[in-house]
């Protein structure tokens, strides 16, 4: 490693917050804020499905259950046959 590349290295901080973000989320279930960490998944899902497909928030369904050893996340989104498709222009 040289000393140029030492200095335009990344940081880990967005990686480390990430996962720090996850692992706090993950505590709150164990405390009971179970409702909050999937009301916030709903939203944060919710978000990135409309980048892509026009769907009703209402017909949108978001379960965990929480078991001994293994947690499960239920997502339901009911998308219309002839959904409208949305565009992404990209920058060139």
């Amino acid at each position: 490693m040289s000393l140029f590349t030492f200095f335009n290295r990344k940081g880990s901080a967005p990686a480390a917050r990430e996962r720090l973000q996850i692992l706090l989320a993950h505590e709150r279930v164990h405390i009971g804020g179970q409702s909050d960490l999937v009301t916030i998944l709903r939203e944060e899902i919710l978000a990135v499905v409309a980048k892509h497909v026009t769907i009703d928030p209402e017909k949108v369904s978001v379960t965990m259950e929480r078991g001994d050893n293994v947690s499960t996340l239920e997502v339901d989104i009911e998308i219309p046959l002839h959904a409208e498709k949305k565009v992404e222009k990209k920058a060139a």
